[in-house]
């Protein structure tokens, strides 16, 4: 499985104001676990950051992690949402999955991530 150690940040370069940072990656792979075949995704991570921002080239690495690991499109779109969300800690922050037609079926999978409310 893909590691949330391998994502990089770096310090908000605006953190007083709240803007939309949005990067797509076209060449998502995992493997459907109940066939072994390739499963494709275009997906969307949009977020306000607080005080950091991801690199991309450690976003990069850690989407290729998913290459080989059998994962459901449902857990891999919520794995993502969770490991970016500890990384990141953003003000808001959603996935968007959109997975290649397999069998006469596309999915959409969309997740946001909220803090954890403090006891």
């Amino acid at each position: 499985m893909a590691s949330q150690k391998i994502l990089e940040t770096f310090p908000n370069p605006a953190s007083a104001r709240d803007y939309v940072i949005e990067h797509t990656h076209h060449e998502f792979t995992s493997l459907c676990p109940m066939t072994g075949h390739p499963d494709f995704a275009d997906i969307t991570v949009r977020y306000v950051a607080d005080k950091k921002c991801v690199e991309l080239k450690s976003l990069k690495l850690y989407f290729h992690g998913y290459r080989n690991e059998g994962i459901f499109f449902e857990a891999a779109t919520n794995q993502i949402c969770d490991d970016l969300g500890a990384a990141l800690k953003p003000r808001s922050l959603a996935i968007v999955a959109r997975w290649k037609a397999r069998g006469g079926f596309s999915s959409v999978v969309t997740c946001e991530w909220r803090p954890k409310k403090k006891r």
